[in-house]
């Protein structure tokens, strides 16, 4: 009797619309093509050092297309490779991998569906390289990932955030306010410019071009010289002005990825009321745009990832990542992956396009 075939789905990172689409998307269509056996590892690599995961039955699958968060956990903290222990008072960083590489042989896993952003990807580079078939599927509301035009959760996030752009107008336009929002992004903007765009804010502020203060200034001093008596600025999180730095909310001292981006509104609007002297607020967008049901659009673009994902494991193409590329589905190298974050050109034809409604980017007076 032929052995089953037993495929294990680990969800990393920051939480998002979609990842329960995938995980339905991988395990339903393994199941019904190969009979497999679906492993659901438990909150990320966490439950990979430590050995916690469970078998998902179909019956578990059911009803999770639309629903947002993951069934199996995630955690942006646990990286095998640098696994941050308390010793004491001290927080040390101890190699587990080879715990993490003995627990995946005793599951006797087939393959290792990752499904993740650049960081999560990158850690399920390094363990292809210490010889664990994986396939990664890309997951992030940042849209940031290396090999893919587009990801999953980040469409859902942008219509969160144009959501409160839109609201926030009439406030704006009743009180002749200065209305800041500050959406989520990481190092890249894509969602601050998609919203900015789609919520008709008049600047958008993004990490790619470093923004000065006094033009930002001249263009709502200009805006009111025009009967325009409110603005509205979308800023990533990530945005930072020339010369400058970007605002940093806390450290998590035993994540991979320590630095918490954050406050950036808050700093802006403080400085843009001093020097016009209008009433300026901000609102943080946060954990908002990660949250809820996925958009139409997501839940097409994750099962579609989570068929071919499939594919691609049958195809025995690990090492792998899948992804998107000029509307098609394509298998993207994991070392490409693991190379960085993508940033928006600065040629995008988005910027162009918005430049030419008068749309600022707060580095041209």
């Amino acid at each position: 009797m032929n052995k089953k075939k037993k495929i294990g789905i680990l969800t990393g990172g920051g939480d998002c619309p979609g990842i329960n689409a995938v995980i339905r998307a991988v395990a339903r269509k393994a199941m019904l093509e190969d009979d497999a056996e679906i492993i659901g590892i438990e909150d990320g690599y966490e439950g990979l050092v430590n050995n916690r995961y469970r078998k998902l039955q179909l019956r578990e699958l059911s009803g999770i297309l639309t629903v947002g968060g993951t069934i199996l956990g995630t955690s942006k903290k646990a990286n095998p490779y640098r696994y941050a222990i308390k010793n004491g008072d001290k927080l040390v960083f101890k190699d587990l991998s080879r715990r993490a590489l003995d627990n995946i042989d005793d599951m006797e896993l087939d393959c290792l569906v990752v499904i993740g952003g650049d960081g999560t990807l990158g850690i399920a580079y390094k363990l292809f390289k210490d010889g664990v078939p994986v396939i990664g599927v890309p997951k992030t509301i940042d849209n940031d990932i290396m090999g893919t035009e587009i990801t999953f959760g980040f469409d859902s996030a942008v219509w969160i955030a144009t959501e409160g752009i839109d609201r926030l107008h009439t406030t704006a336009q009743s009180h002749h306010r200065i209305m800041i929002v500050e959406v989520m992004g990481h190092n890249a903007g894509w969602i601050a410019l998609h919203s900015g765009i789609a919520g008709g804010g008049d600047i958008i502020l993004i990490p790619e071009i470093p923004y000065q203060i006094d033009a930002i200034v001249a263009k709502v001093r200009e805006r009111h010289s025009r009967g325009k008596k409110f603005s509205i600025i979308v800023v990533a999180e990530g945005a930072k002005p020339k010369g400058g730095d970007i605002v940093i909310q806390r450290i998590v001292k035993e994540s991979s990825d320590p630095i918490r981006l954050g406050g950036i509104g808050f700093v802006l609007g403080q400085q843009i009321e001093n020097m016009t002297g209008i009433e300026t607020r901000t609102v943080v967008m946060g954990h908002l745009q990660r949250g809820g049901s996925p958009t139409p659009y997501d839940r097409v673009l994750a099962t579609e990832l989570g068929t071919k994902a499939v594919d691609m494991i049958q195809a025995q193409e690990f090492g792998s990542m899948v992804g998107v590329q000029k509307c098609k589905l394509v298998k993207v190298s994991l070392k490409e992956v693991s190379k960085g974050s993508r940033k928006i050109p600065l040629d995008h034809p988005l910027i162009k396009s918005a430049r030419s409604l008068d749309t600022s980017f707060g580095d041209k007076k």
